[in-house]
């Protein structure tokens, strides 16, 4: 079997057997991405501490899966620059059929320096190939932002991309990348009440997983009942069994679950402790009808990163 080969068996079941994760030096509240993600929390503990934790946090939630059969390239950020958010790499590049890579245009200046070719070297060598790319990263300099398979949620079997538009989410620029990537996508706009106001909820993929044959989704985020319902309308065409949760579980990361699979064909769904402990034993149920449950426990990262396990994992096709 040729790598091409293998790469569209791949692609054909929706997800991956290997995925990049950056382990953390310097972990910490980033004052510059809270000024849209509504998740995140101010440190009141020692930087120290705070790295301490997510390191822990971090190879607890490689370990497990790794112990699943699931390949974890792993590689670890540099001290300097100071990038308090590396450990969630997903937002600044994706991997796609044919060896071909993009890279995004960030919302926080600090996080532009996480983009690192010295990673991506890395992966080659590894896995012995070589990368084409497209980069969108120059949009930055117009103030338009793209945040990865934060920003894009990819239905890769029927080639739907799902967009919530937001600060971060550029509705003109989530379109060129379905254009050039051969997706079709679906625009719409979720918020959350923070001080009395809705306000747009960062990434996409804090609300919605699509999986082969689910999609766990926060429907009643999206205000709108016109998208509300093309989104369900979408879903369900698609062949998929919507599990809806409810804002409260979205605001517990119950959304930001991500679909692996190993190398003998297994299917996992990796979510974190804080979404599992407060999913019903109706949609835990659910979830085990299609795939066994990896759970990690990243309480610090969730705290004061604004983001758990699907957005600590770039999925390598």
């Amino acid at each position: 079997m040729n790598m091409k080969t293998k790469m569209y068996e791949k692609y054909s079941s929706g997800c991956t057997d290997t995925v990049l994760m950056i382990e953390p030096v310097a972990f910490d509240y980033n004052p510059e991405t809270a000024v849209n993600n509504y998740f995140q929390q101010k440190n009141q503990q020692g930087e120290s501490e705070t790295q301490q934790l997510a390191l822990a946090e971090f190879r607890g939630m490689v370990r497990k899966l790794r112990e699943a059969g699931i390949h974890v390239i792993t590689v670890q950020d540099t001290p300097y620059p100071h990038t308090p958010d590396s450990i969630f790499p997903n937002n600044w590049i994706s991997f796609h059929l044919n060896n071909h890579v993009v890279f995004y245009p960030m919302f926080a200046e600090n996080r532009r320096l996480e983009r690192r070719m010295d990673i991506l070297l890395e992966i080659e060598n590894q896995l012995g190939r070589k990368f084409k790319y497209t980069d969108y990263s120059k949009f930055e300099n117009e103030n338009i932002f793209l945040e990865g398979t934060g920003s894009i949620v990819c239905d890769r079997i029927n080639r739907i991309a799902y967009a919530s538009i937001s600060p971060r989410t550029d509705e003109a620029l989530f379109k060129k990348f379905c254009r050039e990537m051969d997706f079709r996508p679906v625009c719409f706009q979720a918020t959350q009440e923070v001080n009395g106001d809705l306000l747009p909820i960062y990434h996409t993929n804090v609300i919605m997983c699509i999986a082969d044959k689910y999609a766990v989704t926060c429907l009643s985020s999206v205000r709108n009942s016109a998208e509300r319902e093309t989104l369900k309308r979408e879903l369900t065409e698609s062949g998929k069994e919507i599990i809806e949760i409810s804002i409260e579980q979205m605001n517990h990361f119950a959304g930001n679950m991500l679909q692996l699979k190993n190398n003998d064909g297994d299917k996992f769904v990796v979510l974190s402790e804080s979404a599992y402990n407060f999913l019903s034993e109706s949609q835990i149920s659910s979830l085990e009808k299609f795939n066994k449950l990896i759970v990690a426990s990243v309480p610090t990262i969730e705290k004061y990163g604004g983001g758990s396990v699907r957005c600590m994992i770039a999925e390598v096709f």
